[in-house]
């Protein structure tokens, strides 16, 4: 069969790939430490599974407008200025099938074939794939970790071409867990602000999940010439722990939210009628259950970050942000897939390899899980570590 050229070009997902494989050993009996998923450790807080409930009890279960129903929407909005010093109206913000579906909307109604997007380096794992199904080019740019996986204002200057249309901003992020501060966010404005034609994609999903007094800046706070330029996308996944509702956003100018909401219109239609009155209950009731979840990560940061740092060899940066560590393999010899797999094999703990995001001498670990099962992973890592001596 002659399948579309599209799918040879995209490269299929690691992160959910190990994820599965861990859960399918699991499920036949062997103890996995895994440290591969990018999801909370932890149920749904209950007011929002109630407003649900409610809510299908209420019969809200038909078609709604595609882009989302307003309730939603004028939470978004209020969120939006209450946290982010953004404002927007209801039309310019469109309910997605997740954070994911926002930003595949976003490609496939900005770029034409040939266009440029500039995507740092790590990187989450879709980005450069939904650039490519909309037929435009990845441009990375690589970061270190001496430069704490951050790009300078002179990188993105040198990569932006008469070409380019759109920048990826991830911060915190997946999978470094890295936050640009409000001075390197504003250095990054200015660059853009040169270009005209080049529009930012601000992904903020873990904006809720910092640490150690650390602020998020949203770019388009910086300005109103930026604010014109940015576009927020965003979810309820990680700070909520609604991964499995698959409810996100995109917010931004009315003209690209309308070209989002025409192409959902014609290929997913509305997120789930019911979803999307718990993610109203989620914005607009107590805030004190995303507290207590970053307490917990906090926690879990200090027990992995402490025990990994104990094991020769291996380096890693302490994250601001998120619930991961990107750690440095190099002075092991390996290849991030040699490390994973013989990890896996051996030692049975799951880990995402760091060519998943664009780098081959890091691995990425998911600390969204128990401290037993953290503890007892690290201590297989440092014996997989030292049978290699």
């Amino acid at each position: 069969m002659n399948l579309a050229k599209r799918v040879g070009q995209v490269t299929p997902s690691l992160t959910l790939a190990i994820d599965a494989k861990a859960k399918a050993l699991r499920a036949s009996g062997i103890d996995v430490c895994s440290f591969a998923a990018g999801e909370p450790d932890f149920d749904t807080p209950t007011h929002i599974k109630e407003a649900a409930k409610l809510a299908l009890d209420q019969g809200k279960t038909k078609y709604t407008v595609a882009s989302g129903i307003i309730e939603l929407k004028q939470a978004i909005a209020a969120k939006l200025l209450r946290d982010n010093q953004l404002s927007y109206a209801p039309d310019q913000i469109i309910v997605t099938n997740g954070g994911k579906h926002s930003l595949y909307n976003l490609m496939m109604a900005l770029l034409d074939e040939g266009d440029e997007v500039i995507i740092p380096v790590p990187f989450w794992v879709s980005y450069p794939e939904m650039v490519k199904l909309a037929q435009g080019k990845p441009v990375f740019i690589m970061t270190s970790e001496a430069n704490g996986y951050k790009i300078t204002p002179e990188q993105l200057e040198a990569a932006i071409t008469p070409r380019t249309k759109l920048f990826v901003l991830n911060s915190p992020s997946n999978p470094t867990g890295m936050v640009y501060s409000q001075m390197e966010i504003r250095a990054l404005a200015e660059v853009l602000l040169r270009h005209e034609q080049v529009l930012v994609v601000s992904d903020e999903i873990y904006e809720k999940i910092i640490y150690d007094g650390v602020q998020h800046f949203s770019i388009g706070a910086v300005s109103p010439e930026i604010y014109d330029r940015t576009i927020i996308s965003s979810g309820f996944a990680k700070a909520y722990a609604m991964t499995g509702w698959r409810v996100g956003y995109l917010a931004g100018k009315k003209e690209i939210i309308k070209a989002a909401t025409s192409i959902q219109g014609h290929s997913t239609s509305n997120v789930c009628t019911f979803a999307q009155y718990g993610a109203i209950a989620a914005l607009n009731e107590s805030q004190d259950c995303v507290e207590e979840m970053r307490l917990s990560f906090v926690t879990k940061r200090e027990v992995m970050y402490q025990g990994l740092m104990q094991i020769p060899k291996l380096t890693c940066l302490k994250p601001d942000g998120a619930f991961y560590l990107f750690l440095n393999i190099t002075q092991l010899g390996l290849t991030s897939m040699e490390f994973g797999e013989r990890l896996l094999e051996q030692q049975q703990v799951a880990i995402i390899p760091g060519i998943a995001f664009g780098v081959d001498t890091n691995v990425r670990l998911s600390y969204a899980t128990d401290i037993e099962t953290i503890k007892k992973g690290c201590d297989r890592i440092s014996k997989f570590v030292q049978s290699l001596n």
